[in-house]
């Protein structure tokens, strides 16, 4: 599995600083995305254990969650890297533009963002949106975190 970078986000995982890794090879390519640099493989280095253990080294005490923004696609390399995020204590959440995902892979998450970015709908922060921010653990959908007017939770 190859990434493009890494980097601590604030706004992708509401209530958590996460480390965040882009990973390359997106088969999806939904016109309008906002990181065509992820549709090819061969943009990224490979995440390796090393790598991705020295990542969680640095950031120990500075983050609380791991997020991956794709990656569905190396389903057993993701669940393996999850696993020991959550091994460490950290939350684990995935952005996927797919609609759904397998029920292992849920597993090895506390957060998932499912469907395609649609111009016309706008991401999590617009209302009209298709896509879908859930908490697992919780069985709740938190898109309402993302509105700046609507403070009301919707299951």
């Amino acid at each position: 599995m190859n990434i493009y970078k890494y980097d601590i986000v604030f706004q992708e995982v509401p209530d958590h600083i996460s480390l965040a890794f882009y990973v390359c090879g997106c088969p999806l390519k939904c016109p309008g995305c906002h990181s065509p640099e992820l549709w090819t493989e061969k943009n990224g280095t490979r995440l390796t254990d090393d790598l991705f253990d020295s990542c969680l080294d640095r950031y120990a005490g500075k983050i609380s969650c791991v997020l991956f923004m794709g990656g569905e696609w190396h389903e057993a390399e993701l669940i393996r890297f999850l696993r020991k995020a959550q091994d460490r204590g950290l939350e684990t959440a995935l952005y996927t533009g797919l609609e759904s995902v397998s029920r292992e892979l849920e597993q090895s998450l506390r957060f998932l963002k499912t469907g395609p970015w649609r111009y016309q709908l706008g991401g999590l922060a617009s209302p009209g949106t298709n896509q879908v921010f859930r908490d697992l653990k919780h069985n709740l959908k938190l898109n309402h975190l993302f509105h700046s007017q609507n403070n009301e939770e919707t299951t």
